[in-house]
Order: C-alpha cells, then structure tokens, then sequence
C-alpha cells in the first residue's frame, strides 16, 4: 500500500499513520504523509531491532540506573554480545551518572527549548513516542532475550525524548566532565570549600580529554569530489565515520519519505531520529567529529559578605548560585530501594564544577563554572530536517547558519551540480581570538575566563542563539575539486589552499590550532587522493570506494625505505627475521597482508619515539611532512622491530602471518576475518580499534571504527548510493540483521542503497506493513 501525498492521515491530535517497509540486510523505509507518521514508523522499526538497548539506554538519560542495577555498578556491558549501554565520553559508576543527568538536564528547561521548536519537530518527536509505545504492546512478552522480563523496559514519554536528545547534545561538553560536575554537588547542602586552591598538578586534563574523544573514542573520515574531478561532472560524497560497534551510539539504516515535504536516505545516530549522514534526491552529506572546542570555564569571584559562598559578584554586583535539589532512588543489598538527594549549583554561565587537582576549587573566594552551549541545545532535530531538505550546498549552508544546531560535529557535503560544502557550523562560543590575547583569558589550559567581569563574557552574532558564533563566521568553503577532513582542524580541509581565517588574527582558537603536524589519517586520505587525481584526472565512484578500502598503512610507506637499510645491517637475528618479513610486506591492512601484525606491533612502541622524523615538519607541506627515520633514532627504531618480534613469537603468532587470521569479529559463535589498520597512529585511512590488544589468536572483536560508510553520486535520474552498516541492523542475536553485514566488510562488497520508490519495491527483500493508530 502507497499512500497519496497530500492524505491526512492525522487530522485529529492521536492519530499516526506509516507504512514500514524493509528491503535487503533490513534496511527500513518509513513513508507517511507527515511527520507525526514518520516518527511513529521508525521508532516502531527501530524497537524491532534494538529495543533492550534503547530501554537500558533510557534508564541512564533519566538517572534510573541505580535504582535497577544499583549504585555501585556501571552502565551495561555488552550482554552476550547484543548490545552495550555504556556511554563512549564517561565512566562513572551508576549512582553518579543518575546524579548528572538528574542534576544537569533540567527537563523544564528542556520543555522551554522544545516549544519554540517547529510544529513538524514536536509532530515527530510525537510519533516516535506513540510508535515505540505501539511496539511495546504489540510485543509484550515476546521481547528479545536481552530483556525479555526486564521491568525497566517501559513506555516512554516526550520528556523521555527530550532527555535522549540532549545526552547526544553533551557529548563533547558536559558529559566529557561529568565526574567534575557531581564533586560540585553537595549532599547536605554544605559546599565543598577549601581555604585555598592547592597546588595546580593537571591543567591540562581538559585538553586531554577532549583530544582522546577523536584520538581513543570516536572519529571519522569525510570527502567530497566536485565537478573539476568526477567522471560525470556531478559531486561524490564518502561518509565513513568511525563510531563504537556496542554502545548507544550506533548507527542505522533508514530511508524517510514524507512525499513532496522529505525524502532522505542514511542513518540515524542512536535516540537522534533522523537522517544524520545520508543523501536525498540532490545531495549527501556526512559529519565528522570536530577539533572545535564548544565550551569555555569562567572564574567567578565569591562574595565575601556572604558566609554560604554561594554569592558571586559580576562588576562587583551580587547574584546568588542556583540551587537545584535532585533526589535518586538507589537499589539496596534486601532489595529496597533508598532514596539519595544532591544539591547541584549553577551561575548565570553555567554549572559549578570541581576539580581541585587541577585548579578547579571551590574556595572561599572563587568557584569554577563550565559554560556549556549544548546543555539546552535543542535545536537539533529541526537542523537535521532541514540539513535533509537541502537541495544543493549553499541551501544546506544557509541551513546550518540559519539553524546553528550542530553540537558537536563537521559538515561535508557533494551535490548533484558538483559543487562540494565543508563547514564546522557546530556550536562554538562566541570568543573571539581578542578575547584570548587579553587579561581577561586567566588559565589558557582550562580555557578558564574571568567571570567576575562583565566585558569578558561571550559576545554575540547577529543572527546566532546568544553567545555562538554564526557559522558564517566560522570556517567554511565550497569547492568545485574537493574537500575532505578526517577530525583534524579545518586548516588542511583541501590540499591545495590552506584555510587561516580572516587577517589578521584568523578564526577564533576555539575552532582548532592551524600550522601544526596532522594525523597520519588526515595525511593518508589527501595523499591518495591527489595521486588518483593526478593518475586518472577524473574519478568515479568505484575510486572513492578504493580509497576508502585501500589500507595503505602511512606509517610504514613514510619510515620502512629508510628503516630496512638499517636493518640489513644488524647482527640480531630476531630484528633479521623481522625485517625480511616487513621486506614482503605490501605496506597494506588487507586480509592477506603478511606482515601488517607485525608491523603494527612495532609501530605501537615506535611511535613514540622522540625525534624520529628525519624531514621535520613544514607547515607548508603538511600532506607530505614529517617523514623518513632520523638516524639518531635508529637504534631504538631497530629495539622497537626486535621486541615486536619477540611479542609475536610470544605469542605463537608467525612473523608473516596474515592479518586476516589474527584480526576479526565474532558473531553468533562465526569468526568473520576482518581488514583496517589503527588509524591516527599508523595512517590507515579505514580505521579498525579492536577491543583487545594483541593475545593468543590475535586482535578480538571491533570496539569502534569504521561503522557506516556510504558511497554517493549522482545521475540524471537522482543519487546513485552504495554503502553498508558494517555491524548491522540489530543487536539482537536472534535476529537475520545481527550479523549478516560484517561478511560484506570482510569482502569489501557494496551495497546498493535503494533510494527510488520502484527500486525498493523491487527488492528480492522487500516487505512491506501499514502502521496505524
């Protein structure tokens, strides 16, 4: 059944109507006549395939954690391999993580950010409500094992909805230093103040952090071809982010059609239920993990009439700390459950945060804040609905500038006309580079402002929410050749010109450093492309996808020329033997690359050599610089090869064994042999963290990287896309889609995107119900 555009299917307040199709590997096709139907369809769907991880991750946006599991314990790990609650940006134990959200999120707030959303966003967000809720009573007793008599799987309300948002909003902000803000509560009301900071030991916790988010957590690669270089003169997009296989947040496939209003193809991001990174009928985009930074820290000077130190004085007039009281219920040994209460402070900035070790005390004359932008951004779903509308570049650029609702994330995009998008228009504090070189900037590496001034607060935008930048402001370009990144600065976004900002102070350093050394991805991934240009002059969309799966290793082509020449000369017989093997090695990450385990093992350890590069840096060669192996590193580069070899030998691995046969995932007890190197670190452009270090068998099990990735042109008739969600549809054992993806990956076989209506009922798989309530 195909519903006719321009049905009214929810004429009265409680009516939603989809049809819920599915086609091969159970990609999904909600259709509806609005998005009161569409929102309906896909939870519906999405509960089919993940409803025990959406259910546990429920209980943590609510600060119910402690009252299932108790307080001690930490977020879900993976039960049976199906499915993982843990967050990727914090570990705290239950009792602390129910304190954050409770005492974080404040729903009234929340409520107050969503009314002035758009009718269509509080319409879906209103389906995606009822169709969970569908779900739930149509399978009541029959839900997957992972929870089947689980008394936390429960209906949701839009609060709860509301609640999931702002969690993704967090990511890089509060959540990050969610621990900090819990030591800022009080439990009886007393603050926690100290006579006098101590000694400042860790300053630079919070650059650390931040960096380990693309470093060890999350990130990303993105490339967008314009007409100067595509074969048909039309844009070519890769999305390939780099995104945990168990946590909430994964990715899946979905196609959302709303005839004439949107119709977009791509995934969702966990509880975000729209298109994040997808294609429509005229253009695709994708979104890789920002070096921005998009918050600040701000002093504030405490009142010293005041004996609670609680009153702080901005130009020298007294405001009073908010106190919000949040009360959890804690799960006890017998069975009963306790209630504990918090008391969480906030000044007009932002939240009281305490870190005493790094100079974040709260004394009797001061206390820190964390400024968050994102705390109560809730503009995200009407930046995705429009972001999919778009129907070329500059469009989706006046939808970013106009919406400003990106957290935390980049914007590539490729349209039909073959014109290519690069912007960072996440939210980012307006301070600006001034701002930075005045006494107003009191502890650069805790970004930590003076609060007590009036004058050294965010400025503002014409056009942006209060305090942000306008993205029009920030980084941005669009190009007919390419642009690419791959989470490092905007500054290398294409190869051929750098990108410093305006004169003479550039763009703020909020949105990242320029002039400094790039990761090996970010260099592998300009490289390649350039040498497939300068050897095809005009690429197609098999040479993106060759380049996304190539699996040069950068490290290795970047040091073993001038490294095995060393080797040659040694008289260590285990270095010997290394070296012959490294030799043979194709320099790849491919299931039969002999040698890449053992190359990787060296390269952990060689790494981090000081001073290894003999061609230093050039700030006007960052694609090709540093390189080569200095020779006063080569002994221990040489130490580095002999204790990889030694390690191997260990471990009863061969020196020259595959890395198919020491690199996979399991499923359902079948072992899928899997190709991708680190990333970062070594320069493989497909990026493969495995949840163990090497051991008896080799790597085990994916914990994060390439997870979907898409391949997009476009033809006269509409977008040609390829693509697979590696890990699949569905952390439920039990289902056809929890496994059945990971083979495609180990063969590197695309898939067709069905994006056309009779091309999707065409599918050897595809079925097809009408949802309605």
């Amino acid at each position: 059944m195909v519903m006719a555009a321009g049905t009214a299917a929810s004429d009265t307040p409680g009516h939603f109507k989809a049809e819920l199709a599915r086609t091969g590997h159970g990609l999904v096709h909600v259709r509806a006549n609005d998005f009161r139907g569409l929102g309906y369809g896909l939870a519906y769907a999405y509960a089919q395939d993940n409803l025990c991880m959406f259910a546990d991750s429920l209980l943590t946006v609510r600060g119910e954690r402690s009252a299932f599991f108790g307080p001690e314990a930490q977020a879900t790990k993976a039960i049976n391999g199906e499915y993982g609650a843990a967050s990727d940006f914090f570990t705290l134990k239950n009792e602390d993580s129910d304190f954050f959200f409770k005492g974080y999120l404040d729903i009234l707030q929340l409520r107050q950010g969503f009314a002035a959303a758009s009718q269509e966003a509080r319409d879906y967000l209103a389906g995606y409500v009822a169709g969970y809720n569908r779900y739930l009573r149509d399978y009541a007793g029959r839900y997957p094992a992972a929870c089947a008599n689980a008394k936390w799987v429960r209906p949701i309300s839009i609060d709860d909805m509301y609640l999931v948002l702002a969690e993704k909003a967090l990511h890089a902000t509060g959540e990050v230093f969610a621990a900090e803000i819990v030591a800022g509560a009080t439990d009886a009301g007393t603050v926690p103040v100290v006579s006098q900071a101590s000694t400042i030991m860790d300053p630079g916790f919070l650059r650390a952090r931040l960096e380990r988010l693309t470093s060890e957590k999350l990130g990303s690669n993105g490339l967008a071809l314009g007409r100067d270089i595509t074969a048909n003169g039309k844009g070519i997009l890769l999305g390939n982010p780099h995104y945990p296989w168990t946590s909430t947040d994964r990715f899946y496939q979905v196609h959302l059609t709303i005839p004439g209003s949107y119709d977009a193809m791509g995934v969702i991001l966990g509880g975000i239920p729209l298109v994040v990174i997808g294609f429509n009928r005229d253009i695709a985009w994708t979104h890789t993990v920002t070096t921005a930074v998009h918050f600040t820290t701000f002093k504030l000077a405490l009142d010293p009439a005041d004996p609670s130190h609680t009153t702080y004085l901005i130009d020298d007039v007294p405001s009073k700390l908010t106190a919000r009281t949040v009360t959890i219920d804690s799960l006890e040994p017998d069975g009963s459950l306790r209630k504990r209460s918090k008391t969480f402070y906030s000044s007009e900035q932002g939240a009281v945060l305490v870190k005493p070790e790094a100079g974040l005390a709260w004394t009797t004359s001061s206390v820190h804040v964390l400024a968050d932008p994102n705390r109560n951004n809730t503009r995200l779903i009407d930046q995705w609905i429009a972001i999919g509308r778009s129907a070329n570049v500059h469009q989706l650029k006046a939808a970013l500038d106009r919406i400003v609702g990106l957290p935390w994330v980049n914007t590539i995009a490729a349209d039909r006309y073959g014109e290519t998008l690069y912007a960072d228009a996440s939210v980012v504090p307006r301070v600006g580079p001034e701002r930075f070189a005045s006494d107003c900037l009191l502890t650069p590496a805790l970004l930590t402002f003076d609060g007590s001034r009036s004058d050294c607060s965010w400025g503002s935008d014409a056009g942006a929410p209060p305090g942000l930048f306008a993205p029009s402001n920030g980084p941005w370009m669009i190009r007919t050749d390419y642009v690419g990144n791959s989470n490092d600065s905007y500054w290398l976004t294409n190869a051929r010109e750098l990108m410093t900002g305006p004169a003479p102070a550039g763009f703020s350093p909020l949105y990242g450093q320029t002039g400094i050394e790039q990761k090996l991805r970010t260099r592998i991934g300009f490289k390649q492309l350039e040498e497939s240009i300068a050897q095809k002059r005009k690429l197609a969309i098999p040479d993106v996808q060759q380049l996304a799966y190539g699996n040069r290793v950068h490290a290795a082509e970047l040091v073993l020329p001038q490294l095995l020449p060393l080797c040659a000369g040694s008289t260590d017989r285990d270095v010997a033997s290394a070296c012959r093997v490294l030799s043979r090695w194709d320099r790849r990450a491919n299931l039969g690359s002999r040698g890449a385990v053992l190359f990787r093992e060296f390269w952990n350890e060689a790494a981090t050599i000081p001073n290894k590069w003999a061609v230093p840096f050039d700030a006007a060669d960052p694609v090709n610089t540093p390189s080569g192996v200095n020779k006063a590193a080569a002994s221990a580069m040489l130490a580095a090869v002999r204790n990889a070899a030694l390690k191997l030998r260990s471990l009863q691995i061969p020196l020259d064994g595959k890395l198919g046969d020491f690199q996979g995932e399991t499923r359902n007890g079948i072992r899928v042999p899997l190709h991708g190197a680190i990333g970062d670190i070594d320069g493989s452009y497909n990026s493969i963290h495995m949840s163990t270090d090497l051991q008896v068998g080799g790597y085990h099990d994916v914990k994060w990287g390439t997870s979907y990735v898409q391949t997009v042109g476009f033809d006269d008739a509409g977008p040609v896309a390829q693509g697979m969600l590696l890990y699949g549809q569905s952390t439920d054992r039990a289902s056809r889609w929890y496994a059945d993806q990971v083979p495609l990956y180990s063969r590197k076989q695309w898939v067709t995107l069905p994006f056309h209506w009779e091309t999707i009922r065409a599918d050897p798989h595809y079925s097809v119900r009408v949802l309605e309530e």
